[in-house]
């Protein structure tokens, strides 16, 4: 079967979204909607329709839709598209508000639709072969994890709606923090209790901090440190470290490497493994970011045909994925205005 799939908003993302729908033998690029008539015939590159209002856009022939429009579009977009019978890869983060992430996810149900959430770094090879540890157990149980995801502010964005409330839902944990969040989620399980910090010194934006610090916990009392800020000097920075009784792994993007520290037991000699990735940064280099994050976008899709058919498992992040991200966001800076632990309750995976 060939699924026919349209994209609605064709900025970056949807043109690198395009891409991977064009080279994926199993998916044809139906239609493409954004506003901007110019942007839209980009993305489609002649083999597709563009379109310029979702009404047009829906009147198409399609299997499911990727939506990588603003953030505070995703929700209305994806209600129509389960109210169609329609399949969702949404962006993260996944909705600009909790409310909005819920009725997404209601709505899936609902429909018996899947509902995916766009956590491309998941995919990244540094953060697979975390993965890869944590799964064959090399470093044992998991004692404790920190995540840090960074970069040096305004700059980097190239419209307001990415960084003001309320289009965007908040600052840096809405931002980079939104990976750090699922980061927390994706290698502890769950995210359940969240205590943090908050402040906008920087940039100084009503509702958008510039930076969080916080300590999350699991179900099982699992902690993890957390850091999300555009206060970064050195730049885009995303780690991810994860410690147990036998050892640690580190993953790391931007550049992107891996340390694998392991012994027998705690004081024993230590055995230290390094992976580095020539490959990867010598082709941003020569090309730009975009090829690292197309191969992750392509991943993406083939394991959301796989959940189309029924398939479990995978990388691909769901629809509480994306939910449970989304309420850390907003219970950081609720916790930061009352100086309190914010709890939440457990939250499994979509079925």
């Amino acid at each position: 079967m060939v699924y026919k799939i349209g994209i609605i908003g064709a900025g970056v993302i949807g043109r690198l979204r395009a891409r991977t729908i064009h080279a994926n033998p199993k998916t044809q690029l139906t239609a493409v909607f954004d506003p901007d008539q110019a942007a839209a015939t980009r993305a489609v590159s002649g083999s597709a329709i563009p379109v310029t209002t979702l009404e047009t856009f829906f009147e198409q022939p399609l299997d499911a839709v990727i939506i990588s429009s603003p953030v505070h579009l995703h929700a209305e977009a994806s209600l129509e598209a389960f109210r169609r019978g329609l399949h969702v890869l949404c962006e993260k983060p996944m909705a600009n508000t909790v409310d909005g992430c819920r009725q997404m996810v209601a709505a899936a149900v609902a429909a018996d639709r899947v509902l995916a959430v766009g956590f491309n770094q998941r995919l990244l090879p540094s953060m697979q072969y975390i993965r890869e540890i944590l799964d064959a157990g090399t470093i044992g149980e998991i004692d404790h994890i920190r995540l840090f995801g960074g970069h040096d502010g305004l700059a980097n964005f190239r419209a307001d709606w990415q960084y003001r409330v309320p289009e965007s839902g908040g600052g840096a944990t809405m931002d980079i923090g939104i990976h750090m969040a699922d980061f927390g989620r994706y290698f502890l399980g769950d995210i359940t209790e969240v205590y943090a910090v908050t402040s906008e010194r920087t940039w100084q934006l009503p509702g958008s901090e510039d930076n969080a610090i916080a300590i999350f916990r699991n179900p099982e009392g699992i902690p993890a440190s957390y850091h999300a800020t555009w206060n970064e000097w050195a730049g885009f920075r995303v780690a991810v470290e994860v410690y147990g009784r036998l050892g640690m792994v580190r993953g790391s993007y931007g550049p992107m490497r891996n340390t694998l520290i392991t012994h027998e037991r705690p004081g024993a000699r230590r055995h230290t493994t390094r992976k580095f990735y020539p490959e990867v940064i010598l082709r941003e280099r020569l090309q730009s970011w975009e090829v690292t994050t197309q191969m992750s976008f392509a991943e993406e899709l083939a394991t959301f045909l796989l959940r189309i058919e029924g398939t479990t498992g995978g990388a691909l992040a769901d629809g509480h994925d994306g939910l449970r991200s989304v309420e850390v966001a907003y219970a950081m800076r609720e916790s930061s205005a009352a100086h309190q632990v914010i709890q939440l309750p457990p939250l499994g995976p979509m079925r």
